[in-house]
């Protein structure tokens, strides 16, 4: 951490007001700020008197705490709010909403992921921030997008997974379907959102016109489902849950290894299929002239897999590895998050990268990926304590002390 100074990178002098909390909106602006963008995200203020929880992106509690860390912030939220800057301010009080007309005025990205409507409750939307800032670029994540007679029902990811197919095709056959223990319609989710942003300013860079971004978590999920639609569509088909096989791609499995683990070969290519018959031994499956291709290969899977997993079976993982690489056959094993740190791989890209925490102890994080040769993103520092910039960012916008103090002391910041 701290290769990449404040104000480099790729998106500098690109500025991104983030509104919202937890996973799809702040991780799509987190890879803005990565890649160098200055990024104000707004929180709601702590809780001073009455009803209510502490304030912040409940992110800031979920998961695994740092222990030593008085304030017991979660870890996960040290790297979804790494080089943002946390800006306190109550969206449901005009002053709070003051604070954001008017750094909308000046971003070039607003990106929220509220349910639809709440910003024009609020008077923050579209049309009434585009007034005084016509090239805004607006991207809007919610479960349903904008329109449709589902856009007010509440979207989580996990419904997103559900009704745009992945989990329907996630798990095996005899049991029902499972998900990711990850976020992983979120993660989709705010990969479209940085796409579609990026789009948009290009088209704002010619035309000098902005626009809104409407990115539904179950959208982008369905967007990722393949030829599953065409296949249902023409032939009737359902794709299926297949365990750890793909459908009608073969071999493409995970095979048991002599010491109790796992194996994963990818033999699919034509001649990748001759090398790995070869290597296993089974020349009148590499020279079988209906395995020469994947049609006909898919036709007899459970007899491929079936003698892939025999002679796997008596392999110690290390050696089944060792000859599916001399075979040039891809393979590999099962990673868990131990496994990273020492892999040579993950070492020589880079792919585990260090900040310092409030208390001054390290922290192993993800680095940012991807990986540009002349202008890399990277961990200027990670995620902020709530309201950390309140004061800076509110000076910037021409706040005098006064108003500042004011503000904090009638629970606006």
């Amino acid at each position: 951490m701290g290769s990449v100074p404040k104000g480099s990178g790729p998106l500098a002098g690109l500025k991104v007001l983030e509104l919202g909390q937890l996973i799809a909106g702040p991780l799509a602006s987190r890879m803005f700020a990565d890649f160098g963008a200055e990024v104000v995200k707004i929180e709601p203020p702590e809780k001073r008197s009455g009803k209510g929880g502490a304030g912040g992106d409940p992110l800031r509690k979920w998961r695994k705490l740092h222990p030593d860390d008085p304030s017991g912030t979660s870890l996960w939220w040290s790297v979804q709010a790494r080089n943002k800057q946390s800006v306190t301010a109550d969206l449901r009080r005009p002053e709070g909403q003051e604070i954001v007309r008017r750094l909308a005025a000046r971003a070039d990205i607003v990106i929220e992921n509220f349910r639809p409507g709440a910003l024009e409750k609020w008077g923050l939307g579209f049309e009434a921030l585009k007034a005084s800032n016509p090239a805004l670029i607006l991207v809007r994540v919610s479960g349903y997008g904008q329109d449709g007679p589902y856009r007010d029902r509440p979207g989580f990811g996990a419904i997103a997974e559900s009704m745009g197919g992945i989990r329907y095709v996630t798990g095996f056959p005899d049991r029902p379907p499972v998900r990711l223990n990850l976020s992983i319609g979120d993660s989709l989710a705010a990969l479209h959102a940085v796409i579609g942003a990026l789009m948009a300013l290009h088209h704002r860079d010619r035309s000098g016109v902005g626009q809104v971004v409407d990115v539904a978590l179950y959208e982008a999920v369905f967007n990722m489902m393949e030829s599953a639609l065409p296949e249902f569509h023409r032939y009737g088909v359902v794709r299926e849950r297949t365990g750890t096989n793909l459908t009608g791609i073969v071999p493409s499995n995970t095979y048991p290894t002599l010491d109790g683990r796992h194996i994963v070969i990818g033999g699919n290519g034509d001649s990748i299929f001759k090398r790995l018959m070869h290597a296993i031994d089974r020349a009148d499956l590499a020279d079988d002239p209906e395995l020469s291709s994947n049609a006909g290969r898919a036709g007899r899977g459970e007899e491929v897999d079936a003698a892939i997993a025999a002679w796997t079976s008596t392999q110690p993982l290390a050696a089944a590895l060792a000859v599916m690489e001399q075979a040039d056959v891809p393979s590999g094993k099962i990673y868990s998050a131990a496994d990273w740190g020492d892999d040579p791989q993950f070492q020589a890209r880079g792919m585990i990268d260090h900040g310092r925490l409030a208390d001054g102890s390290d922290l192993a994080i993800p680095a940012v990926v991807p990986k540009l040769s002349q202008t890399p993103g990277g961990t200027r520092w990670l995620g902020p304590a709530l309201g950390e910039h309140t004061d800076q960012v509110l000076a910037e916008l021409g706040y005098a002390g006064d108003e500042i103090a004011a503000l904090r002391k009638r629970g606006v910041i």
